[in-house]
C-alpha cells in the first residue's frame, strides 16, 4: 500500500491497545505481504522515487516533473486491481516494470520478528496463507529474495480472483477456496480499506500493522488491534 504522498487514506487516531490474541481459537492465519511481512520502504521507493526517475530520464524531463505526471495517474487507480497490476503499468508507462523492480531488489526486507512468528505458527500447526494484492511477477521476485514461500500453505493473489482485497467478492472467493472458518481466522494487513473489508466480511480477528515502513512513523489505525511488529503477536500459545 502506498501512503501519504499519493493520497492513500490515513485513518489515524487513538488505536486500541494490542491485547493478547487467543490463539487457541484460531486455526488459520491470513497474512498480507507488503507493509505487513515486508518493509513497505521498497514499494514506496520504487513507485515514488525510482519509477519517476526512470521515466524522467526516458522523456528528458526533471524528476519532479515526472512525479507530477505519474502520481495522479497512479492515484486514479487506487484500490482497483489495476493499482496492483504490473502489466497494466507497463502498458501505461511503456516501461518494463518487473525488470525495474529487480534494479532495487536490495531494498526488499523482512520486517522484524516475522520469521519468529512464522516459525511459531508452523510449530503450532496453524494454516498459514499469504493473501496479497501483489501481482504474481512481484510475488516471484519477493519470494526469491526473502525465501518465505516455504512457510505458506498457499499463496493467493487478488489477480487470481480478478478482484482486489478491498472488495467483498475477493473474500467470498477466498472463503470458498480455503474452506475458511471466518471466526477461527486471523488477518494481518496495513491497508485501512482492506482491513475494513475483512472486518465487514466477518473475519474473526483483524489486526492492523501500524508501522508498515521502517522509514515512516507509526500510524495507529482506529477500530482494530494494532501492532508495530509481530513481536506483539507472540507467543502463539493458547490461554490457560
Amino acid at each position: 500500500m502506498l501512503v501519504a504522498q499519493l493520497g492513500v487514506e490515513n485513518n489515524l487516531g487513538k488505536a486500541r491497545p494490542s491485547p493478547d490474541i487467543n490463539w487457541n481459537k484460531i486455526d488459520t492465519i491470513l497474512l498480507d505481504m507488503d507493509g505487513t511481512l515486508l518493509d513497505l520502504n521498497f514499494d514506496l521507493h520504487f513507485w515514488m522515487e525510482y519509477l519517476p526517475l526512470v521515466y524522467a530520464n526516458k522523456h528528458n524531463i526533471s524528476h519532479q516533473q515526472s512525479k507530477d505526471k505519474i502520481y495522479p495517474i497512479l492515484k486514479a487507480e487506487q484500490g482497483s486491481l489495476h493499482w496492483y497490476c504490473l502489466d497494466y503499468w507497463q502498458k501505461i508507462f511503456k516501461l518494463d516494470i518487473a525488470k525495474l523492480k529487480e534494479d532495487v531488489a536490495h531494498l526488499i526486507q523482512i520486517h522484524p520478528f516475522v520469521i519468529e512468528f512464522l516459525d511459531q505458527a508452523k510449530q503450532h500447526n496453524k494454516r498459514i496463507y499469504l493473501v496479497t494484492n501483489a501481482h504474481r511477477k512481484t510475488l516471484q521476485l519477493k519470494m526469491r529474495v526473502t525465501n518465505l514461500e516455504a512457510y505458506f500453505d498457499g499463496i493467493i493473489s487478488s489477480h487470481d480472483y480478478n478482484i482486489a482485497k478491498e472488495a467483498q467478492g475477493f473474500w467470498q472467493q477466498l472463503e470458498q477456496a480455503l474452506n475458511l472458518d471466518k471466526q477461527k481466522s486471523i488477518f494481518f494487513d496495513d491497508s485501512v480499506s482492506v482491513l475494513n473489508a475483512a472486518k465487514q466480511f466477518g473475519i474473526g480477528t483483524v489486526v492492523a500493522i501500524s508501522k508498515p515502513s521502517s522509514k515512516i512513523e507509526t500510524k495507529p489505525i482506529t477500530g482494530f488491534i494494532n501492532i508495530e511488529t509481530f513481536k506483539s503477536a507472540l507467543p502463539l500459545k493458547p490461554y490457560l
